[in-house]
Formats: C-alpha cells, structure tokens, sequence
C-alpha cells in the first residue's frame, strides 16, 4: 500500500511510531468504541461525553502522553464538550461489563491481524495453551473522603486475566471491585469460558475441586500447582522421570473425589527444587490431565515454568504503561484504566507480531519493550502535529490482510540493534551458607578463639 507523502519521514526515521499509531487507529475506532458500548452498557448511557472519547482520554494516560486524568482532561478539552466534574462522573461509574469488553474487543481485532501475520508455535502440539493468572491493583492515593481517616491501603479492586499463548495476547479479564476478594470468588465465571481441546496453565491459588472437574468435564486439560486444601489419594509409587530446568522430577497418580461423590484420577508430578522457591518451598507438585503419550512429566514441569509469560506481560505493562493510576481511587475507574493498558498491551502484541514476520521469531524475541516504548513516546506528539488526525483514519478501513501486509513492511524498515535488551552479566555465585554450632554462628566462634589465644 503507498501512504500520502506526509508520512515519509516518519516512515524512514521512526517507522515503530508509524506502525502504534496504525494498530491504535484500528482498536480505537471512535464508531466501533461507541457502538461496543451501546450493546454492552446495562445502566450507562450517553448523553454528551461519548465512551469512545473517555478511552480516548484515559488512553492519554495510560501511554504516558499526560501524567494524569486531569492533565489529558485539559489537554482535549477544546474537544470536549462537558466539564471535567462531568468526565470524573463518567470514569467513577463505568460498568465493570463495559471494561471487560474492551479488552475482549480489542483482543479479537488484534487477533485477526495477528493470525494474517502468523501465530506462535503450540507450546504443547495439539492443544490451544491459556494462561489463567489474578492482577491486584497497587494501593491508591486517599483521596475519597472515606479513606482520609485510615491508614490502611485503598486497594481499588482485582481481576483475572486470560492469556492467549499463540496469539500473545489478553483475550478475557473478569472484574471485581473487591479489593480484598479471593482470586477463587471468580473462578465460577472462568468455567464457561473453556472450551474443548484447551490446555489451562494457573497457580496453586486456582487449585479447586470445582475448577479441576469442571475443566475434565469440558474436555480440556490443564496444569495446575496442588494447593495444600486439595488432597487425595495417592496410588502406587512415586516414580523418578528425570530432570527439569529446576530440579529432580517424579511421578504419581492421585484420586481426587469431590462432594458429589465423582472420582477424577490425575497425573501428580512433584518437582525437588534446586533452589527454594520465594515462600520457601523445595518441592512443588503440579496436577495435571494430560496423558504420558502427549507430555512427559518433565514436559508437564516445563509447561508450568512458562506460565510466568504472564508475569512477564504484567510486569511490561507495569514498567511500560501506566495502566495503574494512583489518583483514580474509585474502583471502576481504576479499573477502566487497567482494561485501557490491556487493550494497549494488545496493540503491543501485533507490533510484535508484525516484527517477527519481518525478521524472525530469534531475533524479535531480543527486543525490548522498554526501549520500544520510549521512542514511540519521544517521537508520537511530534508526529500527531506533522500528521493531522484526517490522515490516519485510513488505517481504520483497511482489512486484515492489508493492514498485516502494512506493518510487516514498516517492521522490516526497523533497525533492531536500536531495540536490543541490555544484556545480563554473568550471575553471582550465591553467599556461602552460615554454619552454626549449638545456636552459635562457627565463623564467631572461631575469632573469639583466636583472641583468647592471643590474649
């Protein structure tokens, strides 16, 4: 496709900020926003300030162009037409349904392109890997008159959030307001979403009876690291199957019976770590369905060790956007605002997808998201002045193909050494242990010695 000449030299200097705000203009179509809206919104409703315009605001924000809700606020106000009383209203009672859809929306339209550029390899052949993780909003500024009084951290709500392996991309997000809830108070609303032939990687925090049988019901698989609530029987003898990346692996059946009397028999693969985990722990075991033929045990101990691809993405959002504002103290709005970083974070996975159809899998795997950010940050005000808004709308008409065939030109144009992350040094050996005899340290008793001998 050729582009007006008005993008040239943005397109042979900065192509990144060319191809974010192509995929932005695709998810932030003002009509398709309003439009989700309308068919989503149970109490909502607009009168003046159109829901397409509040994203485009907290989108401000949450890219770091404006530092915060008030700061966008003024920076569009000419294209406002209500006060900014009237903005904090529309933010403070956004519906959690409405929230949730964006990010379902913008998964499915960054999926599309994504899936035209071409997907990740299956970590498992064979079967479509989700990852089931919870993200807890950061404590927020006391700003409510309610909290001014307290010195307890105002936590403004959590959700779970649904990873899609292939497609590298949030495609579900369920909500609460309830700072303080279980991540388990949820999992009732995960159920519906699982489909058969899904494998289903999460943490000990999602280890239930209801969640393991409702997943074999489904005709999916998963693995999932045994919570201490969770026992059976064990049958036969814990085997030996080798080694993972982290230590010694063994294997076990176990017989799970729930409360209606069914019986579940799992694969249990216990792990002895090399090192201990945060909380401590030097063994882990993981249950999963998935039978020997499709993955061994030490398979099934690696397929967990990736599901901290969802930390990884929590954190690139963390460090990259600020989908976490500390002044939105109301739960809905704060929430609203981590749905707008999601669907950015979604922007972010057709980028990458797009580079490594230009350049391949190895070498876009090296690129930082940091750096990344940063150019499109230095370089984006500059080009939305040079490039007045007309200009891009016809990146929001294009179709799938043509889009994908877009960016994967634009990426080619990339030097990636500019983008590269800054490589590790070699690791510390770790502090040697200290030895104690009878309570005391040996090392400290040992000069104290040596001074009596002196003396």
């Amino acid at each position: 496709m050729v582009l007006s000449e008005i993008f040239r030299p943005f397109i042979e200097e900065k192509p990144v900020c060319v191809m974010a705000r192509a995929v932005l203009e695709r998810l932030l179509c003002p009509e398709h926003l309003d439009e989700l809206f309308d068919r989503t919104a149970q109490r909502q409703y607009t009168r003046e300030l159109l829901f397409s315009t509040a994203v485009e605001l907290m989108a401000e924000v949450v890219l770091g162009r404006k530092p915060s809700v008030h700061a966008a606020y003024q920076a569009l106000s000419d294209r406002l037409p209500v006060s900014d009383t009237a903005v904090y209203d529309k933010l403070q009672h956004m519906e959690l349904a409405v929230s949730a859809a964006l990010v379902r929306d913008s998964a499915a339209r960054a999926a599309a392109v994504i899936r035209t550029l071409g997907v990740l390899p299956p970590w498992l052949a064979g079967y479509h890997t989700k990852i089931l993780d919870g993200n807890h909003l950061e404590a927020t500024d006391h700003r409510l008159a309610e909290l001014r009084t307290t010195w307890a951290a105002p936590l403004p709500g959590k959700g779970l959030v649904v990873f899609d392996q292939p497609t590298q991309t949030v495609t579900d997000i369920l909500l609460t307001e309830d700072g303080q809830a279980s991540e388990r108070s949820l999992l009732s609303e995960v159920l519906p979403r699982v489909q058969r032939g899904d494998l289903w990687l999460a943490d000990r925090n999602f280890c239930t009876f209801k969640f393991l049988f409702g997943i074999a019901g489904r005709q999916a698989r998963f693995v999932i690291r045994q919570h201490g609530t969770v026992l059976g029987q064990l049958l036969g003898r814990r085997q030996a199957r080798g080694r993972c990346a982290t230590g010694e692996v063994f294997e076990q059946r176990l017989r799970l019976q729930d409360q209606q009397g069914q019986v579940l028999v799992l694969r249990r693969v216990s792990v002895v770590l090399d090192q201990p985990t945060r909380d401590g722990d030097r063994e882990i075991h993981l249950l999963t369905n998935l039978p020997v033929r499709k993955a061994t045990a030490a398979r099934v101990a690696e397929l967990y060790r990736q599901r901290w691809t969802v930390e990884g993405l929590f954190l690139e959002v963390e460090q990259t956007l600020a989908c976490e504002v500390k002044t939105l103290a109301y739960p809905k709005a704060a929430l609203f605002a981590l749905c707008v970083g999601l669907l950015a974070a979604n922007a972010v996975a057709v980028l990458k997808a797009a580079l490594r159809a230009a350049h391949g899998t190895e070498k876009a795997a090296g690129l930082s998201a940091y750096y990344l950010t940063l150019e499109i940050r230095e370089t984006y005000a500059g080009m939305m002045v040079a490039v007045p808004p007309e200009h891009w709308v016809v990146f929001g008409q294009l179709s799938e193909e043509q889009l994908a065939q877009l960016l994967r030109e634009l990426a080619g144009r990339m030097v990636l050494a500019r983008y590269r992350k800054h490589p590790r040094g070699p690791k510390k050996p770790p502090p040697p242990r200290r030895r104690y005899r009878n309570g005391e340290h040996i090392a400290t008793s040992k000069v104290l010695a040596a001074r009596k001998s002196r003396k």
